[in-house]
């Protein structure tokens, strides 16, 4: 039945503009359609139980995605665009912040994708392949999802339990991260690789090709100094982002 109420949408440019989604997902056009914030959408940014686990912004979004998707197959780059976009159709593009005492309006509609070199992608394949420099070891590895990222938060909360003062963040997020370890797939030699033989050196390697492939948005703004220069820093994401009435 047709709905005597209209809403309007607006389509988003993903970073990663479909690329490494599989070939029969929504997401592999590049794009998603959202729509603005309703009522409702402030219920749930109002919601206690989402916002004490962690859930609320996931929620939100999910709430106004309105291409039908797998939430979880969302790339992490992506989901960051899709979260700028919904906080410029609810509240508009102005995000007052404080940075070094002063108070500067941030456009959001300025921010930029990051630059992709297409060359390193195969399309509807999320697997990089990357020669360790120091060990000449070979890996393969994807860029995380939202879904791995749960499984991330998961798994490091699972062993903080066991192990109270065991900090495995780096180390879990690598084994999430590689999908292959010179032709060997199965988990528990990705897992014993990372424990015993994943020189720090050869880590950090691996971390900065991530970075060059991961798609994502530029979330930095531009200050200009009390010299008269320019800064280029990291834009906070705060309380205001989706609770402007905060302050």
């Amino acid at each position: 039945m047709e709905s005597k109420f209209s809403l309007p949408t607006e389509m988003v440019e993903l970073p990663s503009k479909g690329l490494l989604y599989p070939k029969d997902s929504p997401l592999a056009t590049g794009k998603i359609e959202m729509k603005y914030m309703t009522a409702k959408e402030e219920d749930i940014l109002t919601n206690i139980n989402f916002i004490k686990n962690g859930t609320v912004i996931d929620k939100l979004l999910q709430s106004l995605i309105i291409t039908p998707i797998d939430y979880n197959q969302l790339l992490v780059g992506d989901k960051n665009a899709i979260m700028v976009a919904a906080r410029i159709l609810a509240y508009g593009k102005d995000y007052e912040i404080e940075y070094k005492g002063e108070s500067i309006t941030v456009d959001l509609s300025a921010l930029e994708n990051k630059e992709l070199d297409e060359t390193k992608y195969t399309k509807g394949s999320n697997e990089f392949t990357f020669q360790l420099p120091h060990t000449s070891n070979v890996v393969t590895f994807k860029v995380l999802t939202h879904g791995d990222e749960k499984l991330i938060d998961q798994e490091i909360k699972g062993l903080q339990k066991i192990h109270k003062d065991n900090l495995t963040e780096v180390t879990t997020r690598l084994k999430r991260t590689i999908t292959s370890v010179n032709g060997l797939t199965e988990t528990k030699d990705i897992r014993e690789f990372v424990d015993k033989y994943l020189l720090s050196k050869d880590a950090r390697a691996l971390r900065e090709e991530y970075t060059k492939v991961s798609p994502d948005m530029e979330l930095k703004f531009t200050y200009t100094n009390e010299n008269g220069d320019e800064e280029v820093a990291d834009l906070p994401i705060g309380i205001s982002f989706f609770w402007p009435d905060s302050k």
